[in-house]
């Protein structure tokens, strides 16, 4: 699939913003599977597409990874969450170690993720109400981070043991879920989900925050909570 990228919304992946955005689709659907891929090449991005989707419009969640991992390791944390709450989970994979604000600010990570989400619109009618992005450590820094920058895209963000959130312009008001391990050795709560938390709030945003029993891991309970609110949160607003 050839996609094209304007200069103006080339110009906007340096600043973290996404230009993505939902559409009637133009191309047939991916079949269920586990890490459907979009694309080729090795890094390339995968899907998963639970089994039974609903009619209308899909809810739709890209998850990102922790440093040094990979998108099948990401889309394994959620577990069997998306295959009962029938979600999209869209997956793509870091140019380098970690993702690109942790080595030097927005670019490359920013673009593969709009052509994963251009791809993903084009094949699911996803529904606009329902797009949340989540991640775990370093992924929850990057997908708190676009995600305040792009809640006119997001209607939710999900950090599971965040390291810290971008400064920078921010658009929309997604509602927003924190988790953190008090045992956590490599990303101390102290230093990072407390402060985190608190500083979202500060800026007006609503932040559900929860801290668990243990270290830099994320247990069921968690995702299974951000999903909770996921759900809940988009009936408030009218969603299916």
């Amino acid at each position: 699939m050839t996609l094209s990228f304007s200069e103006e919304e080339q110009a906007g992946w340096l600043a973290g913003r996404l230009s993505a955005r939902p559409a009637p689709p133009v191309a047939p659907p991916l079949p269920p599977g586990p890490g459907r891929p979009l694309g080729a090449g090795e890094d390339r991005p995968v899907l998963h597409v639970p089994a039974d989707l609903p009619g209308g419009g899909i809810p739709l969640i890209v998850m990102l990874h922790g440093a040094t991992s990979n998108p099948t390791r990401a889309l394994g944390r959620l577990g069997e969450e998306p295959d009962r709450r029938k979600c999209l989970v869209l997956a793509t994979k870091s140019r380098g170690s970690s993702w690109d604000i942790l080595e030097g600010g927005y670019g490359f990570d920013v673009a593969m993720l709009d052509y994963a989400l251009t791809a993903t619109f084009r094949r699911f009618p996803i529904d606009p109400r329902r797009i949340a992005i989540a991640g775990f450590s370093d992924g929850a820094s990057y997908a708190l981070s676009l995600g305040v920058a792009n809640g006119d895209l997001f209607t939710h963000a999900m950090g599971f043991s965040p390291g810290f959130v971008v400064p920078g312009p921010r658009r929309g008001r997604p509602s927003l879920f924190v988790s953190h391990g008090r045992e956590d050795a490599i990303l101390p709560i102290d230093r990072c989900g407390r402060p985190v938390a608190a500083r979202l709030r500060e800026e007006g945003y609503a932040v559900r925050y929860l801290e668990f029993e243990g270290g830099h891991v994320l247990p069921p309970e968690m995702v299974a909570a951000a999903m909770d609110d996921f759900e809940a949160n988009a009936q408030d607003s009218g969603g299916a």
